[in-house]
């Protein structure tokens, strides 16, 4: 038997369950395994360094991520401001909002908020704008008497559904003429840096600290 080979595996497995237990505590599968090590030891991959805009000043491939997320946001707004054009939707919050009622199903004021990484007053914004609407409506918490519960309303539906078309076309151009196979690429490392932030987000630091508090334990 290669007992070598199995410390070898035996250390790859706590180096996995160190690195995933602090993003999530439900239980770790196999095929969880799996796909972290399919996305942590590619062998044989060679990676092309690409330039960048001041690449030879100095210029970190921090910098130029940090940059290029900023005005992908920023593009994207800029679609849904098209998508609310001529509609009821103030926002493309609001739309946003009620796709996630219709696909969760009812859920608490906060735990909405979250979903959208929303700061809670503008967060609340939305949802008063909705429930003014008749878009959605609120109901008490059974199990938390101090929450409000919401739920999408059919006249929200309805809504929803005469904006998707254009919600589906601006999903459509964001995502621009990447290939397939470039588009899962791009959701398995955005999603890595979802879940990294998630982390830091859920722990409500307040502003003045989050710099230096937002890799402590995270």
């Amino acid at each position: 038997m290669n007992y070598n080979l199995i410390k070898n595996v035996l250390d790859l497995v706590e180096e996995f369950e160190h690195e995933k237990s602090k993003k999530t505590k439900s239980a770790l599968t196999v095929d969880d395994f799996k796909d972290w090590i399919v996305r942590n030891y590619k062998s044989g991959t060679s990676i092309c360094e690409p330039n960048w805009e001041g690449k030879e000043k100095g210029r970190s491939a921090e910098s130029v991520i940090n940059t290029l997320i900023v005005h992908m946001n920023r593009y994207a707004k800029s679609y849904s401001k098209s998508v609310i054009f001529g509609s009821e939707f103030a926002s493309q919050e609001d739309y946003i909002y009620l796709i996630n009622l219709r696909a969760f199903g009812e859920m608490t004021k906060m735990d909405l908020i979250k979903k959208n990484v929303h700061e809670k007053p503008a967060g609340m914004k939305v949802i008063s704008r909705l429930i003014a609407k008749n878009w959605v409506h609120q109901t008490g918490s059974q199990t938390d008497k101090r929450s409000k519960v919401l739920k999408i309303t059919e006249k929200g539906l309805l809504a929803l559904e005469a904006q998707m078309k254009k919600i589906r076309k601006a999903t459509e151009i964001v995502t621009g003429d990447l290939s397939q196979s470039e588009k899962l690429e791009l959701i398995r490392i955005l999603s890595k840096l979802n879940d990294f932030h998630k982390v830091i987000y859920e722990r409500n630091i307040e502003p003045e600290h989050l710099l230096d508090n937002a890799l402590i334990e995270s």
